[in-house]
Order: structure tokens, then C-alpha cells, then sequence
């Protein structure tokens, strides 16, 4: 199996406006694609050439707590699944292939579009998606806006927008401090 890297890392959020400009705009990372079926909405910004990470919008969710990183907790989480990359649609279908003979349920091949996707689950039930990119559909390339309801903030475009980074908040209070 050749692996390409993590294709994306799907997180939530309830807000995708604030999170266009914090990943967008503050961070300054090309959102490559804003998709939605009028009930979800899925965002993906790019980190580097083999890297992306996503936001699914769910208005109802609940944040996660601030905690330290790698500090265990029972309380909400905002991760949704890891997506692995593959070299192409065979190494794709040989992976279902394996997880299949080795008892793991798994999704039929998704089209996307954009990727192909086969969706399963590891030993500890973390949601893992393998998935390669379409040939001549790059989202690098050809950045796209499907989402049916897209916002004023995402049309703005796919760039960092100049004059949009959020201000500091001096009010919010760093690691360590009382917070009241």
C-alpha cells in the first residue's frame, strides 16, 4: 500500500463563518473547497501541499472545553474522522479489499467529485476515511463552491482576505490564568 499522507482531518464546528476567518483569514490558508446539501456544510482549508484540514457545520453542536493537549476527557470533542490518502482508485479498492478480509466493515467507494472515499472504522472505533484525489479535479487547482448555502464571508473567496483578520481579543484569557 503506498500512502500520500493525511489526505484531510475532519473536525466541527458550530459556526463555519468564524471559521473561515480563523483559518482563512488569520491563519492564511486557501479554503479549497465549501460544500453543502442544504442540510451540512463541509469546508476544507489547505495546510501544505499534502495536508488539508475540514469542518463539518453543525449548528447544534457544542464546543468542546479548552483542556490541555493529550488531556483525557469525557466531555464534547470536536473531531469527526481522519482521512488517510492514497496514490489512486486501485490502491484504493485493494485497501477495501484488505479491511474487508480482515472483518472490518466498509463503505462502498464514495465519488466525491473531488476524491474517491471508502469510510470504515479502527479496532477503537475512530472513523478513518481512505481516499484519493480525482485526476484532473484538484482542489489546489481548481479551488470549489458547491455549498447551497453559502454565506457573504465564504464568497469573499478562497484567499485570505486583506483587512479581514480577526482583531486581537485581549479579553480572552491565556493558558494559566484565572479566568475570573
Amino acid at each position: 500500500m503506498i500512502y500520500n499522507g493525511i489526505h484531510h482531518l475532519a473536525l466541527i464546528t458550530d459556526d463555519m463563518d468564524k471559521t473561515i476567518r480563523f483559518w482563512r483569514d488569520l491563519l492564511e490558508m486557501k479554503m479549497l473547497a465549501a460544500t453543502g446539501d442544504g442540510r451540512n456544510r463541509q469546508y476544507y482549508f489547505e495546510i501544505c501541499e499534502n495536508a488539508i484540514v475540514s469542518f463539518f457545520e453543525w449548528p447544534e453542536a457544542v464546543n468542546p472545553d479548552e483542556k490541555l493537549h493529550g488531556e483525557p476527557t469525557k466531555k464534547p470533542r470536536a473531531f469527526d474522522h481522519v482521512a488517510i490518502g492514497v496514490e489512486n482508485d486501485e490502491e484504493l479498492k485493494e485497501m477495501k479489499t484488505l479491511l474487508e478480509s480482515a472483518g472490518f466493515w466498509v463503505s462502498p467507494v464514495v465519488d466525491h467529485g473531488f476524491i474517491h472515499s471508502i469510510y470504515s472504522f479502527d479496532p477503537n472505533n475512530i472513523p478513518i476515511e481512505f481516499t484519493t484525489e480525482v485526476k484532473g479535479h484538484s482542489l489546489r487547482e481548481s479551488p470549489r463552491m458547491s455549498d447551497r448555502n453559502i454565506s457573504d464571508i465564504a464568497r469573499e473567496g478562497h484567499g485570505p482576505q486583506p483587512g479581514k483578520r480577526p482583531a486581537p481579543n485581549p479579553g480572552r484569557p491565556k493558558r494559566g490564568q484565572p479566568t475570573g
